[in-house]
């Protein structure tokens, strides 16, 4: 986790670098959104992790080459034009005039070419296409292309994918930093539409951030994640705040404007507020998982894992976090329900909380009753509930578990640590997927079973890569959701993670507040506020 350092931010006020450059004060009557998002922010990388608040960071900060609209298709944004040759091994792409760093320097293709390849030693589909890149080449400073060894399907989708991990644009010598290390808040130097105000950066506090005056947005209407990103307001404040009650009393009190992930529960209350609304804002929702560590003893083992699929039940997970039925789903399809490659094939004898069976399973693989460790998250309310559902389920089913307790910030840099389980280390982890990350088996990060390029947890399957390879490589749709029926078939007996269920969660915001688009992520271009 990164330090916070008082004198490495006075270092960046006197040179006018990293996110303070071109940062504009707080006018006196500056238009200010304060909105309370569903983590702190103590981390500023979004390529370093996958949690979706640095990923909603990202957003605010950094710009991609391709993003995906709200009918999820791909389109240019920091492109101009590309083109594909007719034997479909060149792509070629030129940037947009006019693009320029918040310290003032201009966007580069060296700049895109060091920000491709930072990104994409760390995801899931960003490997996949690199090994399919003969090379990326500068043609001039506005132009570059990739060479390919052999065609891929998935070059535009992978460029514009839409949420954890991004390809978000950085200065090549941010890009340049080891993707295993996390940028420094020196580094911060964005190319989005807001700028990050790093003097004003308080961990456990708030995050501020301003509109950047530099940015050129697109000319298109907004749509998704894609088009112009015209920012409508000064300023926006994201304000820590933990307790969910507290959090709707500083709402209705019109201390704060909005709530990004409010507790469900309360939900009711708020419809009643004439003053204050619901916004669907990501109607295809989540999806709980829980994630293996296979470096280590026991789910190196794919039978143990199996028992677990067994012994688990999807439906105690959502009654326990989210409660109401109007905003779950039980899907037993590892790919979202309702999206063109869900299936029910091979998942007839799992998730179904058969803890008997579970059991036998679990003698016949060798099980020695040696304790796992289970990390929960404390701080988050849609998280929080998940690890007592899986500790009661696994002990059902023979498991011995060692729940262990921290922030969410804290899980996530335990769990990108491949220490010893007596030295630190963990053996299962609970998180959660936006539906828009996990569509294919490309995209779904907990799929990569690369070994050690594989996210935390470091599944090592040839098989499972194999498949994901030829879907990478498949055109057709038909044979593409056969390659993913084959692949769900088989990793149900060698699981990477088990899926625990779909979940929806609209953000809530004062009547003042408009504007807020509709999108896997959270965005604050484009949003007016009343005043």
């Amino acid at each position: 986790m990164f330090e916070f350092r008082k004198s490495v931010f006075a270092l960046a006020l006197a040179a006018g670098i990293g996110g303070v450059a071109g940062a504009l004060p707080a006018p006196v009557a500056a238009q200010t959104i304060k909105a309370v998002m569903h983590s702190d922010v103590k981390i500023l990388d979004p390529i370093w992790t996958t949690a979706y608040i640095q990923r909603n960071f990202g957003y605010m900060v950094w710009d991609t080459l391709f993003a995906m609209d709200e009918k999820f298709e791909v389109k240019p944004q920091m492109v101009e034009k590309y083109d594909v040759s007719a034997d479909k091994l060149t792509w070629t792409f030129t940037l947009r005039d006019g693009l320029v760093w918040s310290d003032g320097k201009p966007v580069t293709s060296e700049d895109c070419i060091a920000s491709i390849k930072r990104w994409a030693a760390k995801d899931s589909m960003g490997q996949k296409m690199m090994a399919s890149v003969a090379s990326l080449d500068k043609v001039d400073d506005k132009t570059f292309k990739m060479k390919m060894k052999e065609p891929y399907g998935l070059v535009l989708q992978s460029l514009g994918k839409p949420s954890s991990n991004v390809p978000f644009m950085m200065p090549k010598k941010t890009a340049e930093t080891d993707p295993n290390t996390q940028i420094k808040v020196e580094d911060v130097i964005g190319s989005g539409p807001f700028v990050f105000v790093a003097n004003e950066w308080k961990p456990g506090e708030k995050v501020v951030f301003t509109k950047n005056t530099k940015y050129k947005p697109r000319s298109e209407a907004p749509s998704g994640l894609a088009g112009g990103k015209v920012v409508k307001v000064d300023r926006v404040e994201w304000i820590a705040m933990p307790d969910p009650q507290t959090q709707i009393a500083a709402l209705q009190n019109g201390e704060i404007d909005m709530i990004e992930q409010p507790s469900t529960d309360l939900l009711p209350l708020l419809t009643k507020d004439k003053n204050v609304k619901l916004v669907e804002f990501n109607p295809l929702g989540n999806q709980y998982v829980m994630r293996f560590n296979q470096a280590f003893k026991p789910f190196d083992n794919a039978k143990i894992r199996h028992a677990v699929m067994v012994a688990f039940g999807q439906e105690d997970f959502l009654k326990a976090t989210i409660g109401n039925p109007k905003y779950y789903k039980v899907c037993k399809p590892v790919f979202i329900c309702g999206t063109p490659l869900a299936s029910e094939e091979g998942m007839k004898d799992v998730l179904n909380q058969n803890a008997a069976k579970a059991k036998e399973l679990l003698k016949e693989a060798g099980y020695d009753g040696t304790p796992v460790v289970l990390l929960q998250s404390t701080d988050l309310q849609v998280l929080t509930n998940l690890a007592p559902v899986a500790k009661s389920q696994l002990e059902a089913a023979g498991f011995k578990v060692d729940m262990q307790s921290s922030d969410w910030q804290s899980v996530v840099a335990r769990r990108a640590k491949k220490d010893p389980i007596d030295k630190g280390g963990w053996n299962l982890m609970l998180t959660s997927w936006v539906a828009a990350d996990i569509l294919n088996p490309v995209m779904a990060g907990f799929f990569n079973a690369s070994c050690d390029k594989a996210m935390f947890g470091w599944p090592c399957d040839p098989e499972i890569e194999k498949m994901r390879d030829a879907f990478s490589k498949e055109s057709d749709p038909a044979k593409q959701k056969q390659i993913a029926i084959d692949l769900q078939k088989y990793w149900v007996d060698h699981p990477t993670h088990v899926n625990l269920g779909q979940w929806y969660q609209p953000a809530v915001q004062r009547t003042s507040l408009d504007g807020m688009l509709t999108a896997p992520v959270p965005v604050f271009w484009n949003m007016t506020k009343k005043k």
